[in-house]
């Protein structure tokens, strides 16, 4: 059965076997973890997480694939398909053993930053994440401040993750062969956050308005949340522009917010 891929799902489907196995041995899969891979398309990679670990979910919306996968993975192992959209998943809902996620993914460039903070919202049940995402995806989670690439993305990520770039990925491992390069990532939950928060919510809040017009500075994105008197307070200067500050900066506007 052939299966075309549909550009609403953001279909490029993984086939070289020498950046699976690297993926595979970054990842190093063994029995008894609990391991569920995002968007298995045709199975390429599914096969050798199943074969390593025994047992898998897979979350796949196109439901088109799902009898590839079946016959794909046919006595490799338990393997549990859960045919939905992704950016509603409830995760947490199968972590009900007590054992951890281990999150793996060659994740739809069109849908991978929502996610990622879709997934932000349920680390409390998982151990780890290894992603292929866009390049430069991965280029702004692992930003530091005053880079080009630093944004809101690269604060969230870094709050809650420790970001670990892997190895890159050219189009012609997959098919159709993206018009972009690719990247691998590992994402690791801290056991405590790198700054103190008194509202994940507020923090959140602050970060996405202070990123709301990157040109402006913080004196006026902020405005309405915070005078120039209160930034100037926590030793921040009002007319700084959010890609210069801290993750500790942030969480120190964030923790004054009324």
């Amino acid at each position: 059965m052939l299966h075309t891929a549909r550009k609403r799902f953001g279909q490029n489907f993984l086939h070289d076997v020498g950046v699976i196995q690297h993926i595979v041995s970054y990842v190093n899969p063994e029995p008894g973890q609990h391991i569920v891979e995002i968007g298995p398309g045709k199975g390429a990679l599914t096969q050798y997480l199943l074969k390593e670990a025994g047992r898998l979910d897979v979350i796949e919306l196109d439901r088109d694939l799902i009898p590839l996968l079946e016959r794909a993975c046919t006595g490799l192992g338990e393997l549990h398909i859960h045919s939905a959209d992704v950016l509603r998943f409830d995760f947490a809902a199968l972590a009900t053993d007590g054992r951890a996620l281990r999150l793996v993914g060659n994740l739809p460039y069109n849908i991978s930053t929502p996610l990622l903070f879709h997934v932000l919202e349920k680390l409390s049940c998982v151990q780890d994440m290894h992603f292929m995402l866009q390049k430069e995806v991965v280029q702004r989670m692992a930003a530091a401040p005053g880079d080009s690439d630093y944004g809101r993305l690269s604060v969230m990520i870094q709050y809650y993750c420790y970001v670990d770039p892997l190895f890159l990925v050219g189009p012609e491992a997959f098919s159709p062969a993206p018009k972009v390069e690719s990247m691998v990532v590992r994402l690791v939950p801290h056991a405590q956050p790198r700054v103190q928060v008194t509202s994940t919510a507020r923090f959140s809040a602050i970060v996405k308005q202070a990123f709301s017009q990157r040109r402006k500075t913080l004196r006026n994105t902020l405005k309405g949340l915070l005078s120039e008197d209160d930034i100037r307070a926590q030793e921040i200067d009002p007319s700084a522009r959010a890609e210069t500050l801290s993750l500790e900066q942030f969480a120190r506007l964030s923790n004054i917010l009324r």
